[in-house]
């Protein structure tokens, strides 16, 4: 035997009971202990195991189990995947409490829990277990009280889980909402954009429509203003044409007047000066010519002019 080990398992298999007591253990060798599934005693006692680990409950095929006089401060949770074991020896360890998986021992029917620093509930379920009777009914009380506290364990898990959900559904609730109010603002947004661009979509038509107008306007005012003044031309057309030939006929009068002038006093030159005065046709004209020069004469304005003209002489 080498200290913490088992130098020869098959050695310590005595018919179904493998006795590894007395054997200084700090722990089970449990891949060893699972290759004697016929073995369903065994005894464990007086080593120094503080604590079993979860692979130890793997060895279903245990019905028997001593576990007293050991240093064990614990009990693993998976103690109840134990579903055959009937007898349990925990005399003299450390063991405050025991798992809630210990309630899963449906097959236990006897247990020893005496010299143990169990909690006061515990203590009083388990009992003195001074006889076969009274682990028999340690067995019972204590599978009831930790179905108890399975039960208990169970309420306060489902209490937890249901705390838990509600909190998950108060945050889903708040990220809805959330995701609601980011929604809503996101759709006001897009809807106050929207009508952002539809005022200027509308700014910009009434822009167009008074550029329009005006241009309209313009056009009609610069096409009034053509018409005007075409009438005005033609108005004014009119009597210019009327003036010019008012103005022409005039002109053309006064010529054939001067030329009359200028005839009618060549001729009385002629018929003055000349020694055709004494002709026929110079006679008359001459006649009229002396006339003519004292009506003149008679008149009061020719006889100022005569008179200024006198002075101007003098």
């Amino acid at each position: 035997m080498i200290k913490g080990k088992v130098e020869n398992i098959k050695d310590k298999i005595d018919g179904n009971e493998l006795d590894l007591s007395l054997s200084n253990l700090t722990e089970v060798p449990v891949k060893e202990l699972a290759a004697f599934p016929k073995a369903t005693f065994l005894d464990l006692s007086c080593n120094n195991l503080t604590t079993l680990t979860p692979e130890f409950c793997g060895l279903t095929h245990l019905i028997k189990i001593d576990l007293s006089k050991n240093q064990l401060v614990c009990l693993p949770e998976e103690i109840g995947q134990l579903i055959n074991l009937q007898h349990l020896d925990l005399y003299n360890n450390k063991l405050k409490q025991l798992p809630v998986g210990f309630s899963q021992l449906k097959s236990l029917k006897w247990l020893d829990l005496k010299d143990n620093p169990l909690e006061s509930t515990l203590a009083k379920a388990a009992g003195d277990c001074l006889d076969e009777k009274q682990c028999k009914q340690c067995a019972s009380r204590v599978l009831q009280h930790m179905k108890v506290l399975q039960e208990e364990a169970d309420k306060e898990r489902e209490r937890r889980l249901l705390k838990e959900r509600e909190q998950e559904m108060k945050k889903e609730a708040k990220q809805r909402e959330k995701e609601a109010r980011e929604r809503e603002a996101q759709k006001k947004k897009k809807a106050e954009e929207k009508e952002r661009k539809r005022k200027e979509y509308q700014a910009q038509m009434a822009a167009l429509a008074a550029q329009e107008q005006q241009k309209k306007k313009r056009e009609e005012k610069k096409k009034k203003a053509a018409q005007n003044q075409g009438k005005k031309t033609a108005s004014e057309s009119v009597p210019k044409a009327k003036r010019s030939i008012c103005s022409m006929f005039f002109s053309l009068l006064i010529k054939l007047l001067l030329l009359l002038i200028v005839g009618v006093s060549s001729v009385l030159a002629v018929c003055q000066l000349t020694e055709l005065r004494k002709e026929a046709f110079c006679v008359p004209l001459n006649i009229h010519f002396e006339e003519t020069v004292r009506w003149a004469q008679g008149l009061e304005v020719v006889q100022q002019v005569i008179q200024k003209m006198s002075d101007f002489r003098t």
